[in-house]
């Protein structure tokens, strides 16, 4: 299966966004955002989250990158559709990137979309991409401070991964200085504690993107 391959469009975003919810409310097909920095885990994570909902839901993924493809091979591995966005540099995905790929799939034959953006605390959280839920990920090596740091990330994401929890105890960080921040900047903000090495919450975080899943597919 060749890997298609797009190339980033930029243009003001917010009509193109509401665009990009009517096609996907016109084909019942849900579209996660997963974000983080660069080495979070997102890509191990997302491959977790596949092998858990893929008996219940027609899934594909658009892998962004600023360069290079090595993640959408490793998730083309698992014989999932997946299209490959180029983003030539930019530091974020826009909504008409999202317009112009949807076409690539057969959104009859889907129903869960995720979209891995690029490895980034700052751009990817100010632009909205048609997504109808976002997914944040903070692994523990990346320090307890990033909530404050980059509070608008974590303000406007639905659910927080503490990632790589396998490495708690080797690491100085804060789990109730995360937590704290985390609901300072965003109360209905979900919180789970993840490990690919373990398993640890990968479980209870997919049956979240389920939960979410369901209402979009669901709705009149």
């Amino acid at each position: 299966m060749e890997i298609k391959v797009m190339h980033q469009v930029l243009e003001w975003n917010e009509d193109v966004s509401g665009a990009v919810l009517d096609t996907l409310a016109a084909h019942r097909v849900c579209l996660c955002n997963v974000m983080g920095s660069p080495g979070a885990g997102k890509t191990s994570v997302l491959t977790a989250l596949i092998e858990r909902l893929r008996a219940r839901y027609r899934i594909a993924v658009i892998e962004g990158d600023i360069a290079g493809q090595l993640d959408a091979e490793h998730i083309q591995r698992l014989g999932i559709p997946v299209v490959q966005l180029d983003t030539d540099g930019a530091c974020h995905i826009e909504a008409m990137s999202i317009q112009r790929i949807l076409p690539e799939f057969d959104l009859d034959g889907l129903d869960l979309i995720f979209v891995e953006n690029i490895g980034n605390l700052v751009c990817p959280a100010e632009f909205k991409i048609g997504e109808h839920f976002r997914l944040a990920l903070l692994s523990v090596p990346e320090g307890d401070d990033k909530v404050e740091k980059y509070p608008l990330m974590f303000a406007t994401t639905d659910a927080l991964a503490i990632n790589k929890y396998d490495l708690h105890d080797y690491f100085d960080f804060d789990d109730a200085r995360v937590e704290r921040s985390a609901w300072g900047v965003n109360p209905k903000v979900a919180l789970f504690r993840t490990s690919v090495r373990s398993g640890e919450g990968l479980d209870a975080l997919a049956d979240w993107v389920a939960r979410r899943a369901e209402d979009v597919l669901h709705r009149n």
